[in-house]
């Protein structure tokens, strides 16, 4: 997917006054450096459901992975739209950065083999999958299916100098 530069607005009403909007290119850099993530996703009944996960960025996108039987997994099959949250617990300093889209299963094996290579690459070989019938598995014999998540909105909380900014993105 070829996403195009988000458009950048600084929410003033909760920035310092002075403030700055955050560049997308910082926003960026946090997800694709962050180690951990929170995923939101809705059950069948309404519910919140929040988990962390590991995540990397690739094209634009956020991919995670699922056992397929796991909560996430069953609440994205009946509702697509989650959230992916990073940052940092420190309330004087920091980004956080939040994305909002929907979640799509990602079957295509060469692209879920460039996935499986960047989990690799930023984890380490603990996180080795192997590729096939559309699906991640492991040494140990798990299944884990794969999500993308083209961002359509994300936020950066920026602490200290406090500023909330929003990215709009529009694939091309």
């Amino acid at each position: 997917m070829t996403v195009t530069e988000p458009q950048t607005v600084l929410a003033e009403r909760f920035s310092n006054p002075g403030a700055s909007a955050i560049d997308w290119a910082v926003g960026r850099e946090r997800v694709e450096t962050a180690e951990l993530f929170w995923i939101s996703t809705v059950r069948p009944d309404g519910r919140p459901h929040v988990t962390p996960l590991i995540s990397v960025w690739l094209d634009g996108a956020a991919y995670f992975c699922t056992g397929p039987d796991e909560r996430k997994a069953k609440n994205l099959a009946e509702n697509p739209s989650c959230i992916l949250t990073t940052g940092c617990n420190l309330l004087e300093e920091g980004l956080d950065v939040v994305l909002e889209g929907e979640a799509k299963r990602i079957r295509d094996e060469d692209e879920l083999g460039r996935v499986a290579a960047a989990y690799e690459s930023k984890y380490g070989s603990i996180w080795h999958f192997d590729v096939r019938d559309g699906a991640f598995h492991s040494e140990g014999g798990g299944e884990a299916i794969v999500f993308e998540v083209a961002p359509a909105t994300a936020f950066g909380f920026g602490k200290g100098e406090y500023s909330q900014t929003r990215w709009r993105f529009r694939p091309s």
